[in-house]
């Protein structure tokens, strides 16, 4: 119809975006105009379009600019990587921060009430299962009355009920507990929001960069995003980027000191890498970067918001480690050479002597028999001849 109109009338086309012009001047080859007059007109057609198209009721036309509005806002929010990029980021920020909190309240917890009852920490070694403890039992002589089957398991729960009888804890007074008490109520309040907001992380990962969480996981998913900026400028890492990401420090010291470059990043918490031994941790990050980098790509630039890529390599890199491990590299290309297997040294207990008889080359040895002359020997003396 454009270039029906167009053709015939043999005049520019007016357009509100200028995006929208250039693609219909590539496609229908037609010449179109957007500037500010443009714009005027369009805001002018926009306010007088229920006087300009008859027989709809205002109504209903305010009911269709509200959902062309709503449809686009939520065209723009869930194509637009920017804007999730932010959340994210935001959210494994704060995860980080509660997770240092967390463990600063749980150590001052402990300690605090370590002069209480000394043997409590050595036997409850959970930090959530601890505070919920010290929260219910208060002094250490309620212990025994107090029911801890909802927290504790019942072997656990009797040592506790023991250890309280003997302990060797100092007295405390009400005011003391209460103040660890409150402090046991903010443990329990952030650990239950720090679970809450894991529970969101791993949903918007899941929803943003599939590929990249199936590979990963959720956390160092999160952290590389969170390091690179956006999505968009991980994807435009190469593998070799990704691979020794957030180990810049280490990275630029190897170079100045001309030594040996680290071999992995925040990538070393990776669930492939944790599992791979010491020698194939460097050949597994290698091979995990290669992977989470095209898989980034995909969650970046592609249409299809599937997870099916990741599984695939990720399939495939536990088949590889799996080889890594055995050894059995040769069996994935065909081409590989078996490395020799040197059997263990053993001592033998037994001592064996060389057998000089079965020498070819030596003949057997005879006795040296030594003559043995007397230290004074006899002479005979002749007879004499008589002289006639």
């Amino acid at each position: 119809m454009l270039k029906k109109h167009c053709s015939e009338v043999q005049e520019q086309l007016a357009v509100a975006d200028a995006k929208l012009g250039n693609a219909i001047k590539d496609k229908l080859s037609l010449s179109c105009v957007s500037n500010t007059s443009i714009q005027e007109l369009m805001r002018c057609i926009r306010s007088q379009l229920d006087s300009l198209l008859a027989g709809l009721p205002k109504k209903e036309m305010t009911a269709m600019a509200l959902g062309l509005a709503h449809s686009l806002s939520r065209y723009k929010l869930k194509f637009s990587p920017d804007k999730v990029d932010t959340m994210i980021i935001q959210a494994v920020c704060l995860l980080d921060d509660l997770d240092k909190e967390l463990n600063n309240y749980v150590m001052r917890c402990r300690e605090w009430y370590g002069w209480h009852f000394p043997e409590l920490g050595k036997l409850i070694t959970d930090n959530v299962a601890f505070v919920k403890t010290v929260k219910i039992i208060g002094t250490r002589e309620h212990t025994i009355k107090s029911d801890l089957s909802d927290i504790l398991p019942e072997d656990v729960e009797e040592k506790v009920k023991e250890a309280a009888e003997i302990s060797m804890g100092t007295e405390i007074s009400d005011d003391d507990i209460l103040n660890i008490q409150h402090l046991c109520d903010q443990v329990i309040e952030i650990s239950q929001y720090r679970s809450q907001l894991y529970d969101y992380l791993r949903t918007r990962m899941m929803a943003m960069a599939p590929n990249l969480t199936v590979l990963v996981g959720e956390l160092v998913g999160a952290r590389l995003i969170s390091h690179a900026g956006s999505l968009i400028n991980l994807a435009k890492h190469p593998a070799s980027t990704v691979q020794i990401l957030g180990a810049e420090k280490a990275l630029f010291r190897a170079l100045k000191t001309k030594r040996d470059t680290p071999k992995y990043g925040l990538i070393y918490h990776a669930q492939l890498v944790g599992q791979s031994s010491t020698k194939n941790k460097g050949k597994m990050s290698r091979m995990l970067a290669a992977k989470a980098s095209l898989a980034t790509r995909v969650d970046a630039l592609g249409e299809d918001a599937t997870f099916d890529l990741g599984a695939e390599h990720k399939a495939k890199l536990e088949a590889r480690l799996r080889l890594l491990e055995e050894g059995n590299l040769k069996r994935i290309s065909g081409t590989g050479k078996a490395k020799a297997k040197f059997e263990k040294y053993q001592t033998k207990s037994e001592f064996v002597q060389y057998p000089v008889a079965g020498d070819s080359t030596i003949g057997k040895k005879r006795p040296f028999e030594e003559e043995t002359k007397p230290l004074i020997e006899e002479i005979k003396a002749e007879p004499e001849e008589e002289v006639p």
